[in-house]
């Protein structure tokens, strides 16, 4: 017997979205403001079922409901912002306001410094994002480099290897691949991510990255129609795209 899809009472889950506490959904619900598929919600207690189309269906104020929890997001993110929840201005702060209220909290899978652009991925599934960073997993990055130096013909052979140490580090790096598109201009894919490993990589062969874009997750290209700053809803095809080398 199969199960249906899990319910949640309506001020919590309103709650749980950021929509202010349990007694603000409330009243959000007595005013009539909260409908389904046309009908007012007046009784903030009843359970809903929380199924991933539930936005299509329910509006709060007019608007579609917030996303429900389980929901994965693609961000372009611009140079300049930060993926800690402490060194402003920070990746979450392009998101709606609502969003940071949210329970559980979204993070982000995996981290790009603050100088460093591209795609990035945004969850509230906890279980997910460790599935995505695990090393088990292999999810490959690719990197658009450029260099503030011309190439000198032997890092592909040395990123290569799996025997690339970098400073500080006691355990060499697994093997990345390097293409070079131009004596200045490289795409690496890593397996791993190691602090600043981009940079630290070539750092150790006598180089200096001066702008560093990640442009591919898996087999999952950074969306096209994504502007800096901008973001959306990943579709089920590409997350499936972000577990599926390339």
């Amino acid at each position: 017997m199969s199960k249906g899809p899990p319910t949640m009472r309506l001020d919590r889950l309103l709650a749980n979205l950021g929509y202010g506490s349990r007694r603000e959904a409330q009243r959000l619900a007595v005013m009539g403001l909260v409908t389904l598929d046309g009908e007012a919600l007046r009784d903030g207690d009843q359970r809903i079922a929380v199924t991933p189309d539930l936005p299509s269906h329910m509006r709060v104020d007019g608007e579609p409901l917030d996303p429900p929890p389980g929901m994965i997001v693609v961000m372009n993110k611009p140079t300049g912002y930060t993926c800690s929840h402490k060194e402003p201005p920070l990746v979450y702060s392009l998101l709606p306001d609502r969003w940071r209220d949210r329970e559980p909290a979204i993070s982000t899978v995996g981290r790009l410094d603050k100088d460093t652009s591209g795609l990035l991925l945004l969850t509230d599934d906890g279980a997910l994002l460790h599935k995505i960073i695990a090393p088990r997993s292999n999810v490959s990055k690719r990197y658009d480099v450029t260099l503030d130096r011309p190439l000198r013909g032997g890092e592909e052979k040395i990123f290569a290897s799996g025997e690339l140490m970098l400073e500080s580090e006691n355990t060499p790096l697994l093997p990345a691949q390097m293409e070079a598109v131009s004596p200045t201009h490289a795409f690496v894919t890593l397996t791993e991510g190691r602090y600043h490993q981009v940079r630290r990589m070539f750092a150790a062969v006598g180089n200096h990255v001066t702008a560093l874009h990640r442009d591919r997750m898996g087999s999952l290209d950074l969306p096209a129609d994504l502007a800096p700053g901008e973001f959306r809803l990943l579709t089920e095809t590409e997350l499936a795209l972000v577990l599926q080398p390339r």
